[in-house]
């Protein structure tokens, strides 16, 4: 269990360090002052309000968000991975991600609702939709689940639902509306606010919880389903108990964030590159993998091209894509 403390530890060190990279200098003993600070720990932090507001507002926030996120999407991927027994599943593959982007512009060209929480409520209940659309078309109103079938909805909703977007956002006349939304789904945290965290905290609580308390059903997934049985394992119940879960996540956290590819696919790889295939060390190791990855990801975002911003999402699929050809690479040729 060396590597989780590592992990946990480079957590530790870097939130409070991204914080302080940006335009406006600060140093990580002036983000521990203000956290103190507003947490009631110290006394006041010395710094000018608008150092505090950059601090507390706009950067602490994000990052927070950015840990959370990464550790969301990495941990579902590597239950869905298992549950699915597919290696190239992720969060989105259930056609969750292209639903959330139905809402989400549902929201904006149809005058629904205005605002952040309007955007985020609307990419949820999207999510959630297409999530129910594909259980009822692999489960065939039946309550058995066949990993195959799933996936296969799971696809053709996504592909509809990309197609209704599509749709939608070319009927549009609103320019600044459409640059806005395409930021949105190419993944961003830039609007993150402490309003957020209560959502992300149960999002990730949620997924975590639910992969440890059956880490060893998810060994036995591995197996196959009749194998997994004869340990005694409730098949269906856990699938679907896990399904679920994965879907109110991952609706969860795209709402907050976009769509952010590649984290749910390549970290559960890379890390079971490193401890293996048993769960009970994969998901508390692979969390925090993502919680590090994505808090520097979207650290590079904000200051790749300053002042423009880099989508953290597009950032995840230039570094992904090559990671996950050099997987594939290693566990071809050693």
């Amino acid at each position: 269990m060396l590597l989780p403390l590592i992990l946990l530890l480079g957590l530790i060190v870097s939130v409070p360090l991204a914080v302080t990279i940006g335009p406006v200098d600060l140093a990580a003993r002036d983000v521990w002052a203000v956290i103190l600070d507003r947490l009631g720990l110290a006394g006041p932090s010395g710094l000018s309000a608008p150092q505090e507001a950059i601090v507390w507002e706009l950067r602490l926030p994000r990052v927070f968000l950015a840990a959370l996120v990464g550790a969301g999407l990495a941990t579902i991927g590597a239950l869905m991975q298992a549950v699915i027994r597919n290696p190239l599943a992720d969060p989105y593959l259930l056609g969750i991600s292209a639903g959330a982007s139905v809402g989400a512009v549902a929201v904006v060209f149809l005058g629904i609702g205005v605002g952040t929480l309007a955007l985020s409520g609307g990419a949820f209940l999207g999510a959630l939709l297409s999530f129910l659309l594909v259980l009822l078309l692999a489960s065939g109103l039946t309550t058995q689940l066949v990993p195959s079938r799933t996936v296969l909805a799971g696809v053709a909703i996504a592909y509809l639902a990309s197609a209704v977007t599509s749709l939608i956002t070319i009927t549009s006349a609103d320019a600044q509306a459409i640059r806005s939304l395409m930021f949105w789904l190419l993944g961003t945290l830039a609007g993150a606010t402490w309003r957020d965290m209560p959502i992300a905290v149960g999002a990730v609580g949620l997924v975590v919880v639910a992969g440890a308390a059956h880490a060893r059903a998810l060994n036995a997934f591995v197996f196959g389903d009749e194998s997994a049985a004869s340990l005694g394992v409730s098949v269906e119940r856990t699938r679907w108990l896990l399904l679920s879960a994965m879907a109110v996540g991952t609706g969860a956290l795209v709402a907050l964030s976009g769509a952010i590819g590649f984290v749910g696919l390549v970290l559960p790889h890379a890390t079971r590159f490193i401890v293996g295939h048993d769960h009970r060390r994969l998901i508390p190791t692979v969390a925090l993998a993502g919680a590090l990855f994505l808090v520097w990801v979207d650290t590079l975002g904000r200051v790749l091209f300053a002042p423009s911003e880099v989508p953290v999402g597009v950032l995840t699929a230039l570094i992904g894509v090559p990671a996950f050809a050099w997987l594939l690479w290693r566990r071809r040729f050693t």
